[in-house]
C-alpha cells in the first residue's frame, strides 16, 4: 500500500465558450495532482449531450483532437478521479449523466457524502436502480426523484438531503451550477475568460487557460451561471466556514491561491513555525520531495541552517512503470527517490516532510539516507500527527493503520529509526495559517485528522464501525 494520503478529486467546468471541452481538458491537466486514476468530460452543444470517460491520465486520453471534436458544445464539465467511495470501475468514473424529465443533467463531484449509503439503501428498497457504487449517483437519484418542477430547485432539494464534504459542478441544458458544502470543506473557485465563466477546484487550472480568478465560492453557496450572468444563492443555514486543512498542508498545488495567498507561502510558514518549535544542531536542511520542499525552505530560512537537495526524486515513475517482481520490489523507495550522496555524507541532516501516514515509506527513506552516509537524521514533520481517518473525500487508511493513532512519538521514532522525530503542534499549524487555534472568533479549519473534531457526523462510517464492533476505535472523537 502506498504510504501517502491519496488525492481527492478535481472538477472543472466551462460555460459559453466555443472550445469548452478543450479548455476543460487543459483544466483537468492542471488538476491532475488531485486524481490520476480516471478522467472524463461531459459537454452540451445546445441540443445534445456528449460524454467520454476513460481510465488513466488526462494527457493519455484527451490530447487527441479527434477525441475533443467528439465533445461538441459551448458548455462542458470535467472530472479527475481518485476513488474514495466506490470501486475503481469504469461505471464509477465521472462526470455522471442522466436524462431527467426536465432535461439532461451532468454532474462532477469532489468529496464524499457521509450519508450516501444510508440514502442509497432506502432508495433501493423503494425500487431505485443504481448503475454504479459511487456516492455521487445517490445525489443524481435524489435530483431525479425530487418533486420540484424546476431543475435548479430539484438540485437544491437534493443537496439538502446529503451530508459531508463536497464541491459540485452540474451542467444542465441551460445552466452551469457550482455548489460548495455548508462548511466549505472541499474547495471550489470561480473564474472568467472573456465572456466565459469557469468553475474549478483550484486557481492553478484557471491559469493554464488564461482565465482570471474572480473569487472562491463561499461555504454553503450555490453559483448559477446562465445567459443572464452569475447568480449566487445561499440556501443553507449559516455556519462557520471550515475548509480542509490538508488543502494547505498537502493537496493543493503550490501555485494555487487559497484564502488570498499562494499555497507555497503557507507551506513555507509551516516550516518556519516548525523551526521556532524545534531547535536542532544540524549541518543541512533537506526535504522529502516534492511535498516537503516548501516547509524545508521555511525551516532553513528561520533556523539559518542551509537548505540543500539531499534527496532527488524521479518524476517519471508512474504506477504502471513495470510489473514488479520480488527483486524490483526490494528496490522499494529508490524507484522514486535517491539519496544525493555528496550532499549528505557525514552530515547531520534535518529531513522535512509534510506528514507521516503509515510510516513505511519514511523508514525506507531514512534507511536509504543512512546507507548513503548520513551521520544523523532528524525527521521534522510540518503538520501534527495524523490520528484519525478522513470521511470527506481524502482516502486515508483505517484508524488501525495510522501509525500515530496507535503509537507514541517516541515509538514512531524508534520504528522509523531516526535520531529524533518532531511534529508541528496544532497551535503552530494555526499560527502558520494566520489564525489562533484558541480564538473561537477566527475561522476554524476541518482538522479532524489531527484533533478528532469532525464538523459533519460520518453517519455511514459510524454505522459500519458499529456493525463490526469497532466503535471503540473512535472513542476520543468529538462529533
Amino acid at each position: 500500500m502506498e504510504d501517502r494520503l491519496k488525492e481527492e478529486c478535481g472538477v472543472f467546468g466551462v460555460y459559453n465558450h466555443p472550445e469548452a471541452s478543450a479548455l476543460v481538458a487543459l483544466g483537468l491537466h492542471a488538476l491532475q495532482h488531485r486524481g490520476q486514476e480516471a478522467c472524463g468530460i461531459n459537454s452540451f452543444d445546445g441540443k445534445n449531450f456528449y460524454l467520454i470517460k476513460r481510465r488513466g491520465l488526462v494527457g493519455d486520453n484527451f490530447t487527441d483532437p479527434k477525441i475533443i471534436d467528439q465533445l461538441k458544445g459551448h458548455t462542458a464539465i470535467g472530472h479527475n478521479r481518485y476513488s474514495t467511495t466506490g470501486a475503481p470501475l469504469i461505471r464509477n468514473i465521472q462526470p455522471f449523466f442522466a436524462d431527467l424529465h426536465t432535461g439532461g443533467l451532468g454532474i462532477a463531484h469532489n468529496g464524499n457524502l457521509t450519508n450516501a449509503i444510508s440514502i442509497r439503501e432506502k432508495m433501493v428498497k423503494e425500487g431505485a436502480i443504481f448503475q454504479s457504487t459511487s456516492d455521487t449517483e445517490t445525489l443524481v437519484q435524489l435530483i431525479a426523484k425530487s418533486k420540484r418542477s424546476k431543475t435548479i430547485d430539484k438540485i437544491i432539494d437534493a443537496v439538502f438531503q446529503v451530508q459531508g464534504g463536497y464541491a459540485l459542478t452540474i451542467m444542465t441544458n441551460k445552466k452551469l451550477v457550482g455548489i460548495r458544502d455548508p462548511f466549505g470543506i472541499r474547495p471550489l473557485v470561480l473564474g472568467k475568460l472573456k465572456d466565459s465563466y469557469i468553475l474549478s477546484s483550484e486557481t492553478c487550472a484557471l491559469d493554464i487557460i488564461g482565465a482570471n480568478f474572480i473569487r472562491e465560492i463561499d461555504n454553503g453557496e450555490i453559483i448559477i451561471i446562465d445567459k443572464n450572468g452569475v447568480e449566487s444563492i445561499k440556501p443553507f443555514p449559516k455556519v462557520k466556514s471550515r475548509p480542509c486543512v490538508f488543502e494547505y498542508v498537502y493537496f493543493s498545488r503550490p501555485d494555487s491561491i487559497v484564502g488570498g495567498k499562494a499555497v507555497h507561502q503557507y507551506r513555507k510558514k509551516l516550516g518556519e513555525e516548525l523551526a521556532k518549535e524545534v531547535k536542532i544542531d544540524a549541518d543541512i536542511v533537506s526535504a522529502v520531495p516534492d511535498s516537503g520542499i516548501p516547509a524545508a525552505i521555511g525551516y532553513s530560512n528561520q533556523s539559518k541552517i542551509p537548505y540543500d537537495m539531499g534527496i532527488i526524486r524521479n518524476h517519471y515513475v508512474g504506477r504502471t512503470f513495470i510489473e514488479p517482481t520480488q527483486q524490483i520490489r526490494q528496490l522499494g523507495v529508490k524507484l522514486k527517490h535517491n539519496a544525493n550522496k555528496e550532499i549528505i555524507k557525514n552530515k547531520k541532516l534535518i529531513l522535512v516532510d509534510d506528514s507521516i501516514v503509515r510510516g513505511t515509506t519514511s523508514k525506507k527513506i531514512v534507511d536509504m539516507l543512512y546507507s548513503a552516509g548520513a551521520k544523523e537524521i532528524h525527521l521534522c514533520i510540518s503538520s501534527p500527527p495524523i490520528k484519525y481517518p478522513d470521511y470527506y473525500g481524502i482516502d486515508t487508511p483505517n484508524i488501525e493503520d495510522l501509525i500515530a493513532a496507535n503509537n507514541s512519538v517516541e515509538e514512531i521514532r524508534k520504528s522509523i529509526g531516526v535520531d529524533s522525530l518532531q511534529f508541528l503542534s496544532i497551535d503552530g499549524l494555526y499560527r502558520a495559517l494566520g489564525y489562533d487555534k484558541r480564538d473561537n472568533n477566527n475561522p476554524q479549519f476541518t482538522d479532524h485528522c489531527f484533533t478528532g473534531e469532525y464538523p459533519v457526523q460520518p453517519l455511514d462510517q459510524l454505522n459500519q464501525l458499529e456493525k463490526n464492533n469497532q466503535l471503540s476505535l473512535l472513542s476520543n472523537v468529538r462529533l
